[in-house]
């Protein structure tokens, strides 16, 4: 028997060792150490210049043994296609990176010369975390951009697609001459860098005449003035080649007729600006939007892959009328996304249809539709999250859903706990229950969005809030339900979730069903932008290398 005393000093040591040499009592499945921390079996660099140092490679230039240009040290393993790399490294002077996808240039000054994909950093403020093609096509995605590489007439070009976040921000969660996590993701020809956590850029090579589907892994010392880099921790997982999917992928909107007055329920003017979003991601989507309820040509929904309805709902929802061939078409696998009064409809068959298509449903005298706050600090780890940072905003958040039994196949997405004051209405259809008065009082947290799965394959996704209109410019708000629609529509969503350009108050004022009000005022619109998403404005900056 192992005495209490005895297992907190075990305790301790493993602790002890945590701290010491970064390792992680955290299992990482599927990734499998490639460098032993004491000796550089398996690599291959200039011993002129590569040691190991402290349980890390270590490369280090000085005054006197400075090297010809850049060199680096190239893991004996093999040659990385798809894979995950998870390391850590310390900076001092300088700047350095890690080669993936990669081939040797050769030279008559040494054998240890590369080109290729590079994750860089340095010591400096500006470029850690980019994609730097070395000696290949120059910076292929600045810090905090999304980018997608392009050749056309002859010409390569790189396209930014969206913004991550500001560069600034960024850098003020790198360390300097400290310890950094670098995490590195290649699927395909889609390529995310993260440093400590944080998406630093991405990138889909799309310029099929340079594009490497794989090659060889290095660390690079760069020539110049004396520095130090060190690498310990380093992790490979390698993945399976990324499926093929030519095929594109159907988003059918049907956009409710009109509803609330300017700025609120404009169904029309949120599915266009939703299915806009979806069809410049980049993804394998193509969205379309059909107006004025339930299409009149039932044919358009016969091909889709994901359903969006976003419309009044109660006994005005569009599907009331056609449930048994809209049955059909969930049974086929078509994924559904019910958005704010379009997850209402009546208890009984309809109700029931909901349960399953969806997972859940608003239901009268059971749940409620207050105005409120809600703050969305955690999410779970689902497809739908993938991206979505924490935000607070103000809605008609619906809660206290009707759920399938015991949460079968539903797992909830956003999650708050609602003040009080959210029943200060009597008793209702909409307005309150004793069910939820008795949840609310005892503390039970509401699920206001969720994501569902049917037997049939079929994905569902409810999200109650877009009551306002002017909601759908907070990028992680929509983030999210973008994100959710390509999970029910079968798309793997990208790590960094599916990005979409900044909206503008202008965006904001298009197609919607009802004219300006006299006391509209945009510059509360705009008060909203910027208090959500922060200056959308950065300097890209331009580097010389050689």
């Amino acid at each position: 028997m192992i005495s209490k005393r005895r297992v907190t000093a075990l305790a301790g040591a493993v602790l002890l060792l945590a701290v010491t040499t970064g390792w992680s009592a955290e299992k990482d499945d599927g990734f499998q150490s490639i460098f032993d921390g004491k000796t550089l079996k398996n690599w291959d660099g200039n011993p002129k210049f590569w040691s190991v140092k402290d349980g890390a490679i270590t490369g280090q230039t000085t005054k006197t043994n400075p090297t010809n240009g850049n060199t680096f040290i190239i893991w004996k393993g093999g040659q990385t296609a798809d894979f995950e790399l998870k390391l850590q490294y310390k900076i001092i002077g300088g700047n350095s990176g890690i080669q993936y996808r990669s081939f040797k240039k050769g030279g008559k000054n040494d054998g240890w010369r590369i080109g290729g994909y590079q994750a860089d950093f340095e010591a400096g403020n500006t470029f850690s975390g980019i994609l730097y093609g070395e000696a290949y096509r120059g910076i292929l995605a600045n810090r905090g951009l999304k980018t997608e590489l392009v050749r056309k007439g002859g010409k390569f070009q790189v396209k930014t697609v969206a913004r991550l976040g500001d560069s600034a921000a960024i850098q003020a969660k790198i360390k300097k001459e400290d310890w950094n996590d670098y995490h590195i993701t290649a699927r395909g020809f889609h390529f995310v860098h993260r440093i400590n956590g944080v998406v630093t850029s991405e990138c889909t090579d799309n310029d099929k005449k340079m594009r490497r589907a794989d090659g060889l892994l290095a660390l690079q010392l760069h020539a110049g003035p004396p520095m130090t880099v060190q690498f310990r921790n380093i992790r490979l997982k390698r993945l399976s080649p990324a499926k093929k999917t030519s095929a594109v992928k159907k988003v059918a909107f049907i956009a409710g007729v009109k509803s609330h007055g300017y700025g609120a329920h404009e169904h029309k003017a949120g599915c266009l600006l939703l299915a806009r979003a979806l069809n410049e991601s980049g993804l394998p989507v193509k969205a379309t939007v059909h107006t004025q309820g339930y299409p009149r040509d039932p044919s358009v929904l016969a091909d889709a892959d994901s359903i969006v309805v976003y419309a009044d709902g109660g006994g005005r929802h569009p599907l009331n009328a056609h449930i048994d061939t809209f049955d059909r078409l969930m049974k086929k696998g078509t994924g559904l996304v019910c958005i704010h009064y379009g997850v209402e409809t009546p208890k009984g068959k309809t109700g029931e249809a909901f349960l399953e298509w969806a997972g859940g449903y608003f239901e009268t005298h059971w749940s409620v539709n207050p105005h409120w706050t809600a703050n969305y600090r955690k999410f779970p780890r689902h497809e739908i999250s993938k991206g979505v940072k924490p935000f607070s905003i103000n809605d008609e958040w619906y809660y206290h859903m009707r759920f399938r039994p015991e949460m079968k196949g539903v797992t909830p997405i956003l999650t708050d706990l609602p003040p009080k004051s959210t029943l200060k209405r009597k008793n209702g259809p909409h307005s309150g229950n004793q069910f939820v008065r008795k949840e609310i009082a005892a503390g039970k947290a509401q699920h206001m969005a969720w994501a569902s799965e049917r037997a049939d394959g079929g994905r569902g996704f409810g999200f109650t809030g877009g009551h306002n209109h002017w909601n759908w410019g907070n990028d992680n708000f929509r983030k999210l339900v973008l994100n959710a629609i390509t999970w029910t529509a079968k798309v793997e969503v990208p790590d960094s979730g599916v990005s979409s350009k900044p909206v503008s108050v202008k965006d904001l004022e298009q197609n919607q069903d009802y004219a300006k009000p006299k006391n509209y005022n945009p510059l509360r619109i705009q008060r909203l932008l910027d208090q959500w998403n922060g200056s959308k404005t950065s300097s890209s900056s331009k580097r010389k290398r050689s």
